[in-house]
């Protein structure tokens, strides 16, 4: 089990729903990734995101996909691709990764509460 936070030190993590509205091989990434481009609604906008989950899903797999990601990290160079959001996902067994998601709709830009 990891340390223990505060309700307070969990409120400052901004975790929002949003689109894949792109996704593209990542060449450059020294472990194989995807360059993706996440729509979180009219607020927050379009983000990108280095997400290393070539193992499970496809480019098309992702477009149109809801996904979970951390929009309040400073935004991350990977390469020549700079990073904005953190995008959500556990090890399977053999440590490759699977999106965190929802199974019910909620509007892009939606906070974890």
């Amino acid at each position: 089990m990891s340390n223990t936070i505060t309700w307070d030190e969990f409120e400052k993590v901004d975790i929002r729903i949003g689109s894949v509205v792109s996704a593209e091989p990542f060449p450059q990434a020294r472990k194989p990734a995807y360059k993706l481009v996440i729509d979180f609604g009219p607020d927050i906008g379009q983000k990108k995101s280095s997400a290393q989950i070539t193992v499970h899903y496809t480019p098309e797999d992702l477009e149109g996909r809801k996904v979970m990601a951390v929009v309040n990290f400073p935004p991350r160079q990977i390469g020549p691709f700079m990073s904005e959001v953190l995008t959500l996902g556990f090890a399977d067994e053999d440590g490759a990764i699977v999106l965190a998601g929802i199974d019910k709709k909620a509007p892009d830009g939606a906070r974890l509460m």
